[in-house]
C-alpha cells in the first residue's frame, strides 16, 4: 500500500491534465550561470571602479587647492573685507564670517593646513609602521615580543586626550599636533604589516628563495613586503582620514595652532551662528565630508583592484 502510494504521489499526470499541458520553464546551463555571474562581477567592477576615479579626484582636487591656496584664495582670510555675517553672493562666494572675514578664504587656508598635518603624518607614520611591522613578523623571536609589546604600550594610549594633554603642557602648535598623531597612528598599520609577513614566512617561495641563498633583506623585500601592500595602502588611506578628522576635532576644541587656519577652526567660530549664517558651518564641514569620502572610496577602489597575493 506504501508503495503504491508513493508511486501514485510521483506519477505522471494523465493525458489532458491541466498540469501535463503546462510548459516547462527551461532551466540554466552552467555555462549560463557563469555568463550571467561575470556579467554581474563586470557591472560591480565598473561601479567600483567609478568610484574609485570619483575618490581620486576628490583627493587629488584638495591637494591642488593646498598646494595653490596662494593663488586661490581672493583675499587674506584674516583681515576683514566686508559686512559681518553676509551670506553667499556674487562678491562673497562664500559669504563673511562676524568679523567681516572672506569665507572662501579661510576654506582654502584651511584646507591647506588639513593636507599639510596629514602629509607630515603620513611621512613618518608609513616608514616607522611598516619597518617595524615588517622586521617584527621577518625576524620573530625576542625582536618579535620587544616590537609588539612596544606597540601594545603606543596603542593603549588615548590619542585624542594625549593630543590635549601635549598642548596644555607645551603650547599649540602644528608640530606637537603633527608629532602625536605620528606616535599614536603607526601602532595599527605596524600590526597589519607583520601579519601580512607572518602569513608568507614559511611559503615555499619564501623557502625557495632562502635555498637559492638570498639573504634575509632581499627576501623580505622582493618577496615578502609586496604581499603586504594591499593592505598596507587600504589601511594607510583609511588612517589619514583618521587623521584628518582628529585634527579637526582639535582645532574645533581650539586647541589647533592660533596662526594658522584649519576646518576644525572655521567650524568651531561657527557655534554661535548656528542659525542665523549657515555657510559658517556648512562649507567647512561639507570640506571635512568630502575628502574623507574620497579616501574611503580610494582605499576601496585599491583594495578591489589590487591582488590579496603578488
Amino acid at each position: 500500500m506504501f508503495g503504491w502510494t508513493r508511486a501514485s504521489a510521483i506519477a505522471e499526470p494523465a493525458a489532458g491534465h491541466p498540469a501535463a499541458e503546462a510548459p516547462a520553464w527551461p532551466r540554466a546551463t552552467d555555462a549560463e550561470r557563469r555568463v550571467a555571474t561575470s556579467d554581474r562581477r563586470r557591472s560591480r567592477g565598473r561601479v567600483r571602479t567609478a568610484t574609485g576615479w570619483l575618490g581620486l579626484l576628490i583627493v587629488l582636487g584638495f591637494l591642488v587647492v593646498a598646494a595653490l591656496a596662494d593663488v586661490l584664495a581672493p583675499a587674506d582670510p584674516l583681515v576683514p573685507v566686508g559686512p559681518p555675517l553676509a551670506p553667499p553672493s556674487a562678491a562673497y562666494r562664500m559669504g563673511t564670517d562676524d568679523l567681516g572675514r572672506d569665507l572662501l578664504s579661510g576654506l582654502v587656508y584651511g584646507v591647506r593646513t588639513t593636507v599639510l598635518v596629514a602629509l607630515l603624518v603620513g611621512l613618518i607614520v608609513l616608514p616607522l609602521g611598516v619597518g617595524v611591522g615588517a622586521a617584527a613578523g621577518a625576524r620573530g623571536g625576542r625582536l618579535d615580543d620587544l616590537l609588539m609589546r612596544l606597540s601594545e604600550f603606543w596603542q593603549v594610549l588615548p590619542r585624542f586626550f594625549l593630543a590635549m594633554m601635549v598642548i596644555a603642557l607645551f603650547g599649540p602648535g602644528l608640530d606637537r599636533i603633527v608629532l602625536v598623531l605620528a606616535l599614536t597612528s603607526w601602532v595599527l598599520l605596524a600590526r597589519v604589516v607583520r601579519a601580512e609577513i607572518l602569513s608568507v614566512r614559511e611559503r615555499q617561495f619564501v623557502e625557495a628563495a632562502r635555498a637559492l641563498g638570498c639573504s634575509e633583506l632581499r627576501i623580505l623585500l622582493r618577496h615578502m613586503l609586496p604581499h603586504a601592500l594591499p593592505a598596507t595602502i587600504v589601511y594607510f588611506a583609511l588612517l589619514i582620514a583618521q587623521v584628518i578628522l582628529v585634527e579637526a576635532s582639535l582645532g574645533f576644541l581650539g586647541l589647533g595652532d592660533p596662526n594658522a587656519i584649519s576646518l576644525g577652526y572655521l567650524a568651531s567660530q561657527a557655534q554661535g551662528f548656528l542659525r542665523v549664517a549657515w555657510w559658517l558651518w556648512f562649507f567647512p564641514g561639507a570640506a571635512l565630508i568630502l575628502v574623507v569620502i574620497g579616501l574611503n572610496l580610494v582605499a576601496d577602489a585599491i583594495n578591489d583592484s589590487l591582488p590579496p597575493r603578488r
